[in-house]
């Protein structure tokens, strides 16, 4: 198993709290996350998963599944 790694996704749509469990399960159901934490107040979306088991793009798909479009963010 590789090595987990932290992921910072940023979305500009995140407008209210009730966004931000439906995202969590959403990322928390691919395989290999082991953490995930939205921030809808400031747009960050940080996940902690093996790269192994679940690509960045995985993690931007996951997300918008749920309605939101998210981009990897370096910050």
């Amino acid at each position: 198993m590789s090595q987990a790694m932290k992921t910072v996704l940023r979305s500009d749509e995140l407008s209210c709290p009730s966004c931000v469990p439906k995202i969590e399960k959403a990322l928390n159901a691919l395989p290999g996350v082991e953490k995930a934490a939205v921030r809808f107040n400031t747009g960050k979306i940080e996940v902690e998963h093996d790269p192994s088991q679940s690509s960045v793009e995985a993690l931007v798909e996951a997300v918008r599944s749920t309605g939101y479009e998210a981009r990897p963010s370096a910050f």
